[in-house]
């Protein structure tokens, strides 16, 4: 199976089949490769990854975004850290949405990530999402109940409703040169306890354990169906899902990398083409730079 087949298999573009069941978080679509092949396959993608960016920022018409929604340890953190090390940062912002603040409170769900979309030319990554008002927000009610929405607006069909605000918003960006990719990392239950384990045994990783990991771990039959629910509800041609094996890490990263390299691809950015004027801009400076050079040989002899 080719990258673009890989691409394709994780793709939901419509909802309306979509189970999660059906996604085995183990699936490696068949590829039986070695730690140091799959180093270099990615290393390649990174490579595409870093070239495609640099003509998407010199010719600053589009944007992409990319969202990472995943349960705690399935690898939001290192793939971004590993799938976009080659991209220059003068292009590229990262946002982390935690728990949000009293002014973001006052708004509407999805101002705090409107604030934080890329300009032109840019890739925007959200490590967790305005999503999260149509998942940690469903699982704990209490978190619905403290943004100080009027209690006759909390119904039963809260949820239809902002999954139809998202596609609205989402479908607004496409049409204004923002393109959109997002990313499920679908972990296993047993693989997140074996890297949670590992996060209280191993000393160079106790900085990633936190309590609260183990609660929400409480809730995970929630969570998946929350998640599902999301993913049907929001799932576009214009903003497709992309539920991506979680439970190997280097399959995740090189998964990640070609959906990446794909849409940018689609997308072909191109250099900016210089016009008759700049070109003779061009030669007269060519002419100055030249006579400097000959200038300081001169002196030099």
């Amino acid at each position: 199976m080719n990258k673009e087949d890989v691409v394709k298999r994780f793709r939901i573009t419509d909802g309306d089949k979509f189970r999660l069941s059906d996604v085995d978080p183990a699936d490696v679509c068949g590829f039986d490769i070695e730690k140091d092949d799959a180093k270099e396959l990615l290393l390649a993608g990174v490579k595409r990854l870093h070239g495609l960016q640099e003509r998407l920022y010199a010719e600053g018409r589009w944007s992409l975004l990319i969202i990472f929604q995943a349960m705690d340890a399935a690898g939001k953190d290192g793939t971004i850290e590993h799938v976009m090390s080659g991209i220059n940062p003068q292009g590229c912002e990262v946002k982390s949405f935690k728990a949000p603040s009293t002014t973001e409170l006052r708004h509407d769900f999805l101002w705090r990530t409107t604030c934080a979309l890329p300009e032109r030319g840019h890739i925007g990554i959200f490590n967790r999402s305005y999503y999260e008002e149509v998942l940690v927000a469903r699982v704990h009610r209490s978190v619905l109940e403290g943004q100080n929405l009027p209690p006759k607006l909390i119904t039963d069909d809260i949820w239809r409703e902002r999954f139809e605000s998202i596609r609205e918003f989402e479908q607004h960006l496409s049409r204004n040169g923002v393109a959109i990719l997002k990313f499920f990392l679908h972990v296993s239950k047993d693989e997140q306890r074996r890297r949670l384990l590992a996060r209280i045994d191993e000393p160079d990783k106790n900085w990633k354990f936190d309590s609260r990991d183990l609660a929400e771990r409480g809730h995970w039959d929630e969570y998946m169906d929350a998640y599902e629910d999301a993913i049907r509800g929001t799932a576009t041609k214009s903003a497709p899902w992309h539920v991506i094996p979680a439970d190997h890490k280097w399959f995740t990263r090189l998964a990640v990398a070609a959906t990446i390299g794909e849409k940018l691809e689609q997308l072909d950015p191109q250099f900016p083409t210089v016009d008759d004027e700049m070109r003779k801009a061009m030669a007269q400076a060519r002419k100055v730079l030249a006579g400097e050079e000959r200038s300081e040989r001169a002196k030099a002899d």
